[in-house]
């Protein structure tokens, strides 16, 4: 299998070709692959898909992909690595965050939105440009056009359904996942309770309706989300442990490993030092 690697913390460039240059590739980083033009199929752990122009494809480190051109194709394409998203710092939400929680449910384009789809082509439009002709603060501007990019992919994100959602899912229920992923740092207000009162439901039939839309209890959901969220905090972060125990709203260190060693097995410490290389 060819692995490959990255030097900066972010690369961008355009490539126009009739046949992936490698097979059943695997990265050390991120990747977001735009089809400026042209057809084909995307493969990833085994899944094969068509893609077509207007396509953002994102791929991680543990994915193996390929791409199966049909003719001549365009394409532009963002990798970053765990430096970028280290870096990578906004006041309200995190969008690369929210592309990374969601990157294991991704079947296919990133894009759902047909707004944002046009949106997204004048960025890649305007980032083959910038990286055409590079001139004072190319490199600022560059980031920009990427971190945009990326908003908008996030954006795209947070309204594909999960997983393993029912495929008669209402409006309803979309709306209290975006309640979820919106305060998910607030403890207090993801309680069943709480989210039923703010939705017009009885706490009971809240709990059967969520696991009958979801094929899961909302609780589970809730601490899933969560602690993908911490682990992404533990990876991707120099946060103190502390610091991460604040921010999602538990009490202190104990409370947090407590919670984390429950799912996962390890306390904070012991999951971020297996991380490290020897």
């Amino acid at each position: 299998m060819a692995r490959e690697n990255i030097h900066q913390s972010l690369e961008v460039f355009y490539e126009k070709v009739n046949e992936c240059p490698l097979r059943d590739r695997q990265f050390n980083f991120f990747e977001l692959v735009y089809v400026i033009s042209g057809t084909g199929h995307h493969a990833v752990n085994g899944n094969k898909f068509a893609y077509f122009a207007g396509d953002l494809f994102l791929i991680t480190p543990k994915d193996c992909h390929e791409f199966d051109l049909e003719g001549i194709c365009e394409f532009m394409v963002i990798r970053f690595g765990e430096g970028y998203v280290r870096e990578y710092q906004w006041q309200s939400i995190d969008h690369i965050e929210c592309l990374l929680y969601y990157a294991s449910d991704l079947s296919g384009s990133v894009l759902v939105n047909n707004d944002d789809k046009r949106m997204a082509g004048s960025l890649m439009a305007s980032l083959r440009q910038a990286i055409k002709h590079e001139s004072v603060y190319s490199e600022d501007l560059v980031r920009h056009l990427v971190n945009a990019i990326i908003v908008i992919a996030a954006r795209n994100l947070a309204i594909i359904k999960p997983q393993n959602i029912t495929p008669h899912e209402d409006n309803r229920l979309l709306q209290i996942l975006d309640y979820i992923q919106e305060h998910i740092r607030q403890p207090e207000l993801l309680r069943v309770a709480v989210i039923a009162e703010k939705f017009g439901l009885a706490p009971t039939y809240l709990g059967s309706y969520f696991r009958k839309q979801c094929n899961e209890s909302i609780q589970h959901y809730i601490s899933s989300y969560r602690i993908r969220l911490i682990e992404h905090r533990l990876r991707f972060s120099d946060k103190r442990i502390h610091e991460i125990a604040d921010e999602f709203g538990f009490a202190d260190e104990s409370h947090i490993n407590k919670f984390f060693k429950r799912h996962k097995g390890a306390s904070l410490k012991g999951y971020r030092r297996a991380l490290t290389p020897a």
